[in-house]
């Protein structure tokens, strides 16, 4: 029995006590592998959280740069203009001398001068848009650096919260606001430039209006330079004519009574009437001939009428009457070899009476032929 007992313990069995213990071991290890992984994973996400946030906020930098650039060329270009607006005030400035130098010529110098000053009135209208153009210019530029300084100041506040900010990304922006710098201070010589424009033109319409002074100054002495040869003209025809009470001299207008020359609601010249015209255009050939060629002188008939109405089929009212007798005068100055471009012919009917009452005496003064020699 002892014997039996003995062999019964050594054919013990620990095998299923070694399995448990290996099961265990493998659970625990399942387990630490557990937890290494999802450790792992959650480092992973937060490593790519950061490296989205450096992405997008490279991408953000980039963007900044891009505009900076389009601001640049911007620049670039108000530049072109404030020099081209210095060329064309200096090329003003050249005309402005020709102009003072030629006011003293003849007429054609005078009618180039006032092209020049035409010319010169645009170029001031222009020089006003392009000043303008560089007003709204500057101000765009100003609200966009505004702009992207908030967007600067917001950048550089997410920077601050990242702590493992990299090297690059701090000299980009190190960069940039080198570049911000700049940019402020081409916009401050921008400013100047502009302002100096300002002063050109405004200078520019002074002397302008100075220029514009001296041709008006120009034309009244071309005016009354021709007042001497009406006076001769006039003289010259009242010895022609006679003392006449019927023919008088009304300020620069040299007045005849409609009866001298036509008669009564007619447009025909009579013999006399083609006489006394035949010794106008005789005196006004001699006087004419020491006119200088830069006046440029016409010799205006009106016609005028009394306020009694007419109504024929040749004359329906009484602006066709005075008209025709002022055309009628006109044409036989041109056949007594009167140039046709130095004469014109108005018709006023009874619109502008010297005596408005209404009296024989009256309508006789007011049916008359004005006369007079003038610029054209």
């Amino acid at each position: 029995m002892s014997t039996l007992a003995s062999r019964r313990r050594r054919s013990i069995d620990f095998w299923p006590g070694f399995v448990d213990a290996l099961s265990s071991l493998l659970m625990v290890l399942v387990f630490v592998l557990m937890i290494f992984t999802i450790g792992q994973f959650v480092l992973s996400d937060a490593l790519s959280g950061r490296d989205k946030a450096l992405a997008a906020l490279n991408l953000e930098l980039a963007q900044l740069a891009q505009t900076l650039s389009m601001e640049k060329e911007a620049k670039l270009k108000a530049e072109a203009a404030i020099q081209e607006l210095s060329a064309s005030l200096a090329s003003t400035s050249g005309e402005r001398d020709a102009l003072r130098l030629n006011l003293d010529s003849t007429s054609a110098t005078l009618t180039q001068t006032q092209a020049q000053l035409e010319g010169s009135e645009a170029e001031v209208a222009k020089l006003t848009a392009d000043i303008n153009a560089l007003a709204e210019l500057r101000r765009q530029l100003e609200s966009e650096i505004a702009s992207k300084l908030a967007e600067l100041e917001d950048n550089q506040s997410k920077l601050a919260t990242q702590t493992e900010l990299s090297a690059k990304s701090a000299a980009q922006v190190e960069l940039l606001n080198r570049q911000m710098a700049a940019l402020r201070t081409q916009l401050a010589e921008l400013s100047s430039a502009l302002d100096l424009a300002k002063a050109q033109a405004k200078a520019k319409d002074v002397r302008i209006d100075e220029l514009g002074k001296e041709l008006n100054l120009a034309l009244a002495n071309k005016v009354n330079e021709l007042q001497r040869y009406r006076s001769d003209f006039f003289g010259k025809l009242r010895t022609i004519l006679g003392n006449r009470s019927d023919i008088q001299i009304v300020g620069d207008r040299f007045v005849v009574q409609s009866e001298l020359l036509f008669g009564s609601g007619s447009d025909e010249l009579t013999p006399a009437a083609q006489q006394r015209l035949d010794q106008l255009a005789q005196t006004l050939k001699e006087v004419t001939a020491e006119i200088p060629r830069d006046i440029d002188w016409v010799l205006r008939i009106d016609g005028h009428t009394d306020k009694r109405p007419i109504n024929t089929a040749r004359f329906p009212s009484n602006w066709e009457l005075s008209t025709a007798r002022a055309v009628a005068i006109v044409k036989h100055l041109v056949v007594s070899g009167i140039p046709a471009h130095r004469l014109a012919a108005n018709g006023f009917g009874e619109f502008q009476p010297l005596d408005p009452t209404d009296s024989p005496a009256a309508y006789a003064i007011n049916r008359r032929i004005e006369i007079q020699l003038t610029n054209r």
